[in-house]
């Protein structure tokens, strides 16, 4: 990299330089004007000495003063020429708030939140299925299937039988008052699972039922049905697992370095294959707390809308999540364009115009990015103009003469 600078900084010399072909030099004396550091080449090339001479044209080389010296690596341009290499400035400016995003790549989920499963509390045998298959709508409430357990129809023989105690006004000495068995009866339905429908139809009718209903839950579409009919089905295994669909998560996979700019309730805003132009948009919900080991990245759960069920699970999407950036306590943020910026990687530097055609290079620390800008929190200040064009050409010419301050002030320590 520093070579092909150093190529470009030599090419780049003669056009900086004004040609002065035929015109005479004036002779290099200190005079007035300090102690003079070196005699550069007239002709702009990368040729310095310590002492007075010609170029093979017979041109004198120029002096360079210390009192009027610029800094290391500052480059001198003419107007003409700034025109002809392109040269474009912007103003180094406060803004309130700084808009980044971060991209990754993530998969659809069911959002767990709104899973139910739906089981029974006894044993017992299914003897019908109104929901026979995956992937029908249920509502709350509605049948799923009718269930014969010999445990819930001696619960309901057994509340029938206290009821009929304490309506009567018996009730034997050692199991205490017909309102307190009547109690533990109703308790005991109510242990077993048993709607609330059913109570209430059997306090009605004064009949236990063979088969006990058994119904959904919440709404949602049934994702998972292991329950066929005749099977037996023991206390707590699963028989349908419902989804509500409204909802589903995105779990986006983002890289390490941009984790801390993650916050949730952060916009987010994906794009699927299967929906082309057609944009979701979500918030952040959650920042998972470990990292992949393979990958480096962490998960990112974002929650989306999906009320037209457009959304299956397991799709794969892209995202965006916007990621504003604040100084804090009211603070402003100094920025400058991204292209202002010349990143070496360990370093980064911008070039400061510094007027009359002057521009030096300036290490500055950078922060956030967002629209295009990129914070700097040391080595500018509001109101300093920095160059956004052509500013690779003029590094490598600064770099370059920058270097060869260096030799000679090295050459004129030597004894």
């Amino acid at each position: 990299m520093n070579r092909i600078r150093v190529a470009l900084g030599l090419s780049l010399a003669l056009l900086i330089t004004p040609v002065a072909y035929g015109q005479p030099q004036p002779a290099a004396t200190a005079g007035s004007k300090g102690k003079i550091l070196y005699y550069r080449n007239p002709m702009g090339l990368p040729d310095t000495s310590p002492v007075p001479k010609k170029d093979g044209m017979g041109m004198d080389y120029l002096p360079v003063y210390a009192d009027g010296a610029d800094p290391a690596g500052t480059v001198r341009i003419t107007s003409g020429k700034l025109q002809t290499l392109g040269v474009r400035t912007a103003l180094v400016e406060e803004v309130p708030v700084l808009v980044g995003s971060v991209r990754a790549t993530g998969t659809v989920a069911l959002d767990e939140r709104r899973q139910v499963v739906v089981t029974t509390r006894a044993e017992g045998w299914v003897e019908t299925l109104a929901v026979a298959a995956t992937g029908e709508t249920v509502r709350r409430g509605q049948v799923l299937a009718q269930l014969y357990a010999p445990d819930l129809l001696t619960a309901e023989k057994e509340y029938l039988l206290a009821q009929s105690l304490a309506a009567d006004g018996h009730a034997d000495v050692g199991h205490g008052r017909p309102a307190d068995l009547v109690a533990a009866a109703l308790s005991r339905l109510k242990a077993l699972d048993i709607p609330a429908e059913e109570i209430a139809r059997l306090q009605r009718s004064g009949e236990a039922a063979r088969q006990i209903a058994i119904r959904a839950p919440a709404d949602g579409v049934v994702i998972d049905k292991p329950v066929v009919a005749g099977m037996r089905v023991a206390p707590g295994e699963p028989l349908y697992r419902l989804a509500d669909l409204s909802t589903v998560w995105l779990v986006a996979e983002v890289p390490e370095r941009e984790v801390g700019l993650i916050r949730p309730g952060q916009a987010a805003r994906a794009t699927l294959t299967a929906y082309p132009g057609r944009r979701f948009d979500g918030v952040v919900d959650f920042i998972y707390p470990s990292l992949s080991r393979e990958t480096r990245t962490a998960r990112v759960r974002i929650v989306l809308p999906n009320r037209d069920r457009a959304l299956l699970a397991d799709m794969y999407a892209s995202v965006t999540i916007d990621t504003p950036h604040t100084g804090g306590d009211g603070a402003t943020l100094l920025v400058v364009p991204e292209s202002a910026v010349l990143d070496g990687g360990a370093h980064q530097t911008v070039l400061l115009d510094l007027g009359d055609g002057r521009f030096q290079p300036r290490a500055v620390h950078l922060g956030a990015r967002g629209d295009g800008k990129v914070e700097v929190r040391e080595g500018l200040r509001t109101g300093d103009r920095v160059v956004i064009g052509a500013n690779f050409l003029i590094d490598a010419e600064s770099n370059l003469k920058a270097a060869l301050q260096a030799f000679m002030t090295s050459k004129d320590a030597q004894p």
